[in-house]
């Protein structure tokens, strides 16, 4: 039964294409090296035979020099007889009384008249193979000589014989050497298919691909198949942490919900017996009605806000910084009349321009400087300091306890200090996702003497306008 969740409908396809392809080119060599040795042996084994022909038609021409065509040793049946040998002129009439014992074609006659080269060929004689040698002898007679080649014959038949043996052998050994090749070089993958198999079925991200060793101390192989091991672990730590996070999200956000959803529902429903109700406490019950509202609107906009991933591109401009620092600064001080809020802007960083998107700025700057308002005691100083590189909010509150600072920017974390002030905890989170967005990154620390220190550093150095472009 096929299971949805397999991601390989057949996963031993690739170890049989890889077992093939090894065995394939094993068996290709394998026939070659045997194709090529038969044929230098088979040479060899002729090449023998061929000198003694040569020898022997050397030897008729020297003692027949001076006689005229005929049939000089006509006794092939035998191994240890001399070589067969006649003499041939280039034209039929010239031919002796006496049969010609070896084989006269046309080829013969033109060797006999200068027409042609001499040559070998094999033939029978007297029902046994032998090979013949036709070459010129003296002017206008051909001089033919054969020898019996059984041990020739025989030789190259052992030969094949034995080569295709060891050709087959060859090609069974290349079979199972591929499979084991095949085997062992994708036993990761083998590792890494079931643990995806397993992830997808369980939907547990837990689990590991256990990593080869290297051959010495506790080291692992550095291989492909090893890195790709290496690299879906990674994948899947960053998959676990995703799902951890993301599981954590729902549980803090349901948690924050929780409370004032209770409010709210407390409120309707006295609300719905507003008639016996004093005018004073419907008032007091339908203002707290609308605060929790917009308390919980607040929260989803944030919870919506931080499922975001990136910044959508098209919304980028070129923003002034400085100005919308400003624009910040003023917003804050109308939501907290009892602060003040300073800002210090380098001649470099006024007027300079940045990529980005105004509305989403401006969000980061309104929480960092609300945190900040929050944190101070009535009357204090929230001090914003603008450069070319970085932005720097500095409260005079109790500042960031040690053990606060690594979670300051965690979804929902509010330190001990924080928890009877107003918030759900997601302003700093929201802010440092934006700063990520935006390719700058929002930092935390103690400011000197007291206080909290909030560092907006910003990638690269910007393009500062030509002065020689009016806008």
């Amino acid at each position: 039964m096929n299971r949805p969740w397999r991601l390989l409908p057949r996963p031993r396809r690739l170890r049989s294409r890889l077992a093939l392809a090894a065995s394939a080119a094993v068996v290709l060599v394998t026939v070659g090296v045997c194709t090529a040795a038969f044929f230098v042996l088979r040479y060899k084994l002729y090449q023998q035979v061929d000198q003694n022909l040569a020898q022997s038609a050397t030897l008729v021409a020297q003692q027949s020099r001076e006689d005229g065509p005929a049939v000089h040793r006509g006794e092939c049946r035998f191994l240890g007889a001399p070589a067969c040998a006649q003499t041939v002129p280039p034209d039929p009439a010239d031919d002796p009384a006496e049969p010609y014992v070896l084989p006269v074609s046309p080829a013969v006659r033109q060797v006999a008249a200068g027409r042609r080269t001499p040559y070998y060929r094999n033939i029978t004689a007297d029902g046994h193979p032998a090979r013949m040698l036709t070459t010129t002898f003296g002017d206008g007679t051909a001089v033919q000589v054969a020898l019996r080649s059984d041990v020739a014959e025989r030789g190259v038949h052992q030969t094949a014989w034995l080569l295709s043996g060891i050709g087959a052998a060859g090609v069974v050994v290349a079979g199972l050497l591929g499979y084991a090749v095949s085997r062992t070089g994708l036993a990761p993958v083998t590792r890494l298919t079931a643990t995806a198999e397993r992830v997808a079925a369980t939907r547990d991200p837990r689990h590991r691909i256990d990593l080869p060793a290297g051959p010495g101390s506790g080291r692992h192989r550095d291989d492909e198949i090893t890195r790709l091991a290496t690299t879906f672990n990674t994948m899947l730590d960053e998959l676990e942490r995703s799902v951890t996070a993301q599981r954590r999200l729902i549980a803090d956000a349901s948690h924050e919900l929780r409370t004032p959803l209770t409010a709210l529902r407390t409120n309707a429903e006295l609300l719905t017996r507003a008639d016996r109700l004093p005018a004073g406490r419907r008032e007091r019950a339908a203002g707290a009605l609308v605060r929790q509202l917009e308390d919980v609107t607040t929260l989803v906009n944030d919870l919506i806000e931080l499922a975001r991933d990136e910044e959508p591109q098209p919304l980028l401009e070129q923003i002034d910084l400085a100005a919308l620092t400003r624009h910040a600064l003023t917003r804050a001080r109308e939501r907290w009349p009892g602060i003040t809020f300073t800002l210090d802007v380098t001649d470099r960083a006024a007027g300079l321009p940045r990529p980005g998107i105004p509305a989403r700025l401006a969000r980061l700057l309104g929480n960092l400087l609300d945190n900040a308002a929050k944190f101070s005691p009535p009357g204090g100083t929230v001090e914003v300091v603008l450069t070319e590189r970085e932005l720097t909010v500095r409260d005079h509150g109790p500042g960031i306890a040690d053990h606060d600072l690594p979670h300051i920017f965690d979804r929902f974390y509010r330190a001990p200090s924080a928890r009877a002030l107003p918030g759900s905890g997601l302003g700093l989170a929201m802010a440092r996702q934006i700063a990520r967005t935006h390719g700058a990154e929002l930092t935390a620390e103690r400011a000197p003497g007291a206080g909290a220190l909030f560092r907006l550093t910003f990638p690269g150095r910007p393009n500062r306008p030509d002065p020689g472009v009016s806008s």
